[in-house]
């Protein structure tokens, strides 16, 4: 193996550790740490590392967490990278996962909700919402997580899709998994 070659494998193994195993509260690493760590052609790793990816069934997602503004370089040290299923999830899946079905249920609501108000609405109407299904105490305790977890984003009073929402979930898959829940199925739950 040539030297180069080398150097590039254990970049692509040090991008696939800073990539898999999270370190911070939040899942995934901002450009700058990348680039800190694998060195300025870092992006040309994170393509390798995503060709191997895609043979596990996972992909490198790329998310800006603001709205890009600046250069090239300046936009990615404030993009963040992190590894997803390039397909979708079976049931028990996102069980073994560790959600609870409620806490989903709630998201994919929230989701909705949000997406058909084009992202963004006051925190009183989602809790309103929520609250239909779910005890108010509980309601807080959902949104202050999927806050957290970077799903929303909270302004002001006001919700919005979050970075990770963005990343994560199909928005027009959620809406024809909602809607072919058919009106019996909304009714019943």
């Amino acid at each position: 193996m040539s030297e180069e070659a080398s150097a590039y494998a254990r970049k692509l193994k040090r991008a696939a550790q800073l990539l898999l195993f999270q370190r911070h509260r939040l899942p995934g690493v901002k450009g700058w740490e990348l680039r800190r760590s694998l060195g300025k052609n870092y992006m040309k790793v994170i393509e390798l590392l995503n060709e191997e990816l895609e043979k596990l069934g996972l992909q490198v997602k790329v998310v800006y967490e603001e709205e890009p503004a600046g250069d090239v370089e300046a936009r990615l040290d404030r993009t963040r990278f992190f590894v997803t299923l390039k397909g979708k999830l079976t049931a028990s899946d996102v069980q073994a996962s560790g959600w609870r079905i409620d806490d989903l249920a709630a998201l994919a609501a929230t989701l909705a909700y949000l997406n058909s108000r084009h992202g963004k609405a006051p925190k009183g109407e989602v809790e309103r919402l929520l609250t239909l299904k779910l005890p108010s105490w509980r309601v807080r305790i959902v949104l202050d997580r999927f806050v957290r977890l970077g799903y929303l984003e909270e302004d002001e009073g006001v919700l919005k899709v979050g970075w990770r929402t963005k990343a994560e979930v199909d928005p027009k898959a959620l809406a024809e998994a909602l809607l072919s829940m058919g009106e019996s199925g909304l009714a019943q739950s």
